[in-house]
């Protein structure tokens, strides 16, 4: 046991290891969903989170150190989600010939997301902070976090909620559209990147080019909905 804590030690101070570790994660988790039959209930980012945290866990590693190890995956969100763009494009015609509908069920779906994480919290007797905090639940978590503080919220709450909002957005999303017999791949698409952003874009692109593009239409623009119109409401109601 001394031995294998002196070779973590040695290995630890290497910021390859946590993009290893990452990388290593995300395969295995992958690896394991198809084996599965790509059961929606085992998401590979949620495998691969409970992975990683499990390992920091056991070794006693920080997030920071991590991170610093792992940014370089960080730095590839940007580029990942500029890449949203191409599959968009495709479906350019489409999206202009319902554009209005677009725009409205997307306002639609950001208030709904909102007012309702706010309206259970608020019944359970959720201190004011932690409502906040919960409200911008369904943007993608640079934006939520900001939008949380702004109004007061505490950002570290928000990102967790954000990816759990994300992780089982993607995982029960799509049995939940089945259910509701909606087989639009464009509403299907519009749906997912509303309520769960980035990780629920990766599910549907996974599933269907149209709805990728529509899901990643849908989570930007609930973005600006939700930094627009969110702001407003709080201090309406507060």
């Amino acid at each position: 046991m001394g031995e294998f804590r002196d070779i973590w030690v040695y290995l630890s101070t290497s910021p390859l290891l946590h993009l290893t570790l990452t990388l290593a994660a995300f395969v295995f988790a992958s690896m394991v969903y198809r084996k599965l039959h790509m059961n929606p209930l085992l998401n590979p980012v949620l495998l691969s989170v409970i992975a990683i945290v499990l390992v920091l866990k056991g070794t006693g590693t920080d997030y920071d150190t991590f991170f610093e190890g792992a940014q370089f995956v960080h730095f590839l969100l940007g580029p990942a989600t500029v890449a949203l763009a191409v599959p968009l494009y495709r479906q350019f015609d489409r999206v202009r010939k319902s554009a209005l509908a677009i725009l409205l069920s997307i306002a639609c779906g950001s208030l709904t997301s909102a007012l309702t994480a706010v309206s259970i919290a608020w019944m359970l007797d959720a201190r004011v902070v932690s409502i906040v905090s919960l409200a911008p639940k369904s943007v993608t978590a640079p934006v939520a976090m900001g939008i949380s503080e702004q109004l007061g919220g505490l950002p570290s709450l928000t990102a967790v909620i954000v990816i759990l909002t994300g992780v089982i957005g993607a995982m029960l999303g799509p049995l939940i559209l089945n259910v509701l017999n909606i087989r639009d791949w464009a509403a299907r698409g519009l749906a997912i990147g509303t309520a769960s952003h980035g990780i629920g874009t990766a599910r549907a692109l996974q599933v269907n080019e149209v709805a990728g593009a529509f899901s990643g239409l849908a989570m930007g623009l609930n973005a600006l909905a939700t930094a627009i119109l969110l702001p407003v409401i709080w201090n309406f109601l507060f």
